[in-house]
């Protein structure tokens, strides 16, 4: 049952049901509504529960002051319930309430249907709105802890980054590709999407801090995936090896170790500037497949570059805190 009943839509129904019972035992009119609005106000992170409960109470008072303005006026019917959708919609739009149209209109039916003006009936109203965010936004206090999920998000991203990497510098000096490489991106691509999502998530789920290390590592980690699958169409056009290729594959390997190991990025720039002097002090092609096996080299080292560029832009940006966790 768990496989099709989500965590979300268990606090739902427990949620809907204990403000609809705890508007009973208040004894307050229409007590249903209030399990409506708390269905209406769970959402995935804390902070979209509490902007969301917010924008409803501001958008809920609105609602009341201006359908009890044109009842008064224009008297209580449907027609004058429909000027009153016309006003308030493009209101709430102005003022940024737009979750809180629905639950808001619900609540004016209510006043509609009573055919009165009354303090104790927007009490009750108030109360209704009240209850029913209010429960929602108690169940999503808690919420399920995502650390463990991105730690596992970041191991696999890692692990697949090092393989595409490993393959690289092996398919240099063999011309050979890995047949799991397409497999490969695709698994990537797709797990950084989730990892991205749950990152913001666990962000949100964060009422006095910001915890957006995450956000930025996947970030990262996604800018370094564009180029590796810009970089691995050069390979259809390395047709063979020479030394200058066998020194670049040396090269990619020790970048695709820097994933997992300490290995920083200075160190790395040091020996990619050595490489660089190394192919400046070699002998000029002679053949024209050496001169473009040559280019097409100095492209790659300046895809590598850049690679690592991305990197250390990420480190410099970080806090001490946050470098501590990643």
């Amino acid at each position: 049952m768990s496989k099709w009943i989500g965590f979300r839509t268990l606090k739902t129904g427990i949620g809907a049901t204990i403000a609809i019972i705890f508007a009973q035992l208040l004894g307050l009119e229409y007590a249903s509504s209030a399990g409506i609005i708390t269905i209406l106000s769970i959402q995935n992170t804390k902070k979209e529960s509490l902007n969301i409960a917010l924008k409803r109470l501001i958008a809920t008072i609105i609602a009341l002051v201006l359908s009890s303005l044109l009842f008064k006026v224009l008297g209580f019917n449907s027609i004058v319930f429909g000027i009153y959708i016309i006003l308030f919609i493009p209101l709430a739009v102005r003022l940024k309430v737009l979750e809180g149209i629905v639950p808001a209109s619900v609540l004016v039916t209510h006043v509609l249907a009573a055919n009165r003006l009354s303090s104790s009936l927007f009490i009750n109203e108030l109360l209704l709105l009240l209850i029913g965010a209010g429960i929602a936004l108690i169940l999503n206090l808690y919420m399920p802890n995502l650390e463990q999920q991105l730690l596992e998000d970041k191991g696999y991203i890692e692990q697949t980054l090092y393989d595409l990497m490993k393959d690289m510098a092996k398919a240099l000096e063999t011309q050979q590709v890995d047949r799991r490489c397409g497999e490969w991106l695709d698994g990537l691509e797709e797990r950084l999407k989730e990892a991205r999502f749950r990152a913001r998530q666990n962000n949100n789920n964060h009422f006095t801090q910001t915890i957006n290390h995450y956000e930025k590592y996947f970030e990262m980690r996604e800018r370094q995936f564009q180029l590796v699958i810009y970089m691995r169409r050069h390979f259809e056009k390395f047709y063979k090896t020479f030394e200058q290729t066998k020194k670049v594959a040396e090269f990619t390997e020790h970048v695709a170790l820097s994933i997992y190991r300490k290995i920083t990025v200075e160190a790395l720039q040091k020996e990619l500037e050595d490489l660089r002097i190394f192919f400046k002090e070699n002998p000029l092609p002679i053949t024209r497949e050496e001169f473009e096996n040559r280019a097409m080299l100095f492209q790659f080292l300046n895809d590598i570059e850049q690679f690592l560029n991305i990197k250390k832009e990420f480190k410099e940006k970080l806090t001490l805190e946050e470098k501590k966790v990643l």
